[in-house]
């Protein structure tokens, strides 16, 4: 199997190649480094199976000549992150769009399975919890620049799953509930990295709101083996599944597990959204999925618990910072 990874530099993309190329797989990525990070896959360089392609998948000539190339596309570059979509949301709308169409045009011209990574903000400010993936769905107003990245993120299901019924394209849709792991990075508003890097640092963890809103958060790897699941299922093709943990935690919750997992003598600070974001900005208050489809068509759950996943997120920083250290003393 020959696969192609969108995004691929990336923090879940890095994974999801780390665990392909593990199964014997031959994997491409492309990536264009506006938010991932070449260190993700130093590791992976050596290995004769991973070829990348520094570009943006809006390079149709490279595109066309790694789809042509593969067996399947995984497509994982997004403009992602509250920040990003808050302080940058002509970027954000026309890179998922505009990405997403670009990616569904060539995979149809090859016949190439797509696996689409979406997003839990697709249920907006939905109180029906856990959600399910035919629940209906409840954003704000178009004026919030908030909800842009739920509402890009909805069309592009909307064409991957018109690809699928006028095209005849395989396509299966994830989406993705909060993922964590070693390599993301707190620079787009990620509150796990966020917290682990100022507890570690002694800092006070400095909670949005009022922190009672709830997360569910999952580990990268068990992300990545459900979306080398959908890969592999033809009974996923044309349907949306969610793929996240289901262990529910508010957030003043997690910034005291963090400060218990590093050891760490921080204290906890509450700022207002308006501060953090901008003036009106809405959260979703509980944010759980139901995951009966994927446990039922995939034989999926998240497993990894996350204190677990949050001393390896804590591990992964220090060791960074020792290299970064010991790099700039040589």
């Amino acid at each position: 199997m020959k696969a192609l990874i969108t995004g691929g530099v990336g923090f879940i993309g890095s994974h999801l190649a780390e665990h392909l190329l593990s199964h014997g797989q031959q994997v491409a990525v492309i990536d264009d480094l506006s938010s991932g990070r070449l260190e993700n896959v130093a590791h992976l360089r050596a290995n004769p199976h991973f070829h990348l392609a520094i570009d943006s998948i809006a390079n149709e000539i490279v595109m066309d000549r790694l789809a042509s190339e593969c067996d399947i596309i995984y497509h994982l570059a997004a403009a992602v992150g509250v920040e990003m979509v808050v302080h940058s949301p002509v970027h954000t709308i026309e890179t998922n769009i505009m990405g997403t169409a670009a990616v569904l045009r060539v995979a149809n011209r090859y016949r190439r399975k797509v696996v689409l990574t979406s997003t839990s903000e697709i249920y907006g400010k939905s109180e029906r919890v856990p959600f399910a993936e035919d629940d209906d769905r409840l954003l704000g107003p178009t004026t919030r620049s908030r909800w842009s990245y739920a509402c890009s993120k909805a069309v592009d299901e909307f064409l991957a799953l018109a690809y699928a019924k006028e095209r005849g394209l395989p396509v299966a849709i994830a989406r993705l509930f909060n993922t964590i792991g070693p390599r993301q990075t707190g620079r787009y508003g990620m509150v796990v990295p966020r917290f682990v890097a100022q507890a570690l640092a002694g800092e006070p963890l400095t909670v949005y709101g009022d922190g009672r809103q709830t997360r569910c958060f999952a580990d990268v790897r068990d992300v990545v083996r459900g979306l080398a699941r959908l890969a592999e299922c033809s009974e996923a093709e044309s349907e949306v599944f969610n793929l996240g943990s289901t262990r529910e935690i508010s957030i003043a919750e997690l910034a005291r597990l963090v400060i218990a997992v590093t050891g760490s003598r921080s204290q906890i600070v509450f700022m207002p959204y308006e501060e953090a974001y901008e003036a009106g900005f809405e959260d979703m208050q509980r944010r759980v999925p139901d995951v009966t489809r994927a446990a039922r068509v995939l034989g999926w759950r998240a497993e990894t618990a996350l204190e677990e996943t949050l001393r390896a997120v804590a591990e992964y920083a220090v060791a960074r910072r020792r290299g970064a250290e010991g790099a700039g003393a040589r």
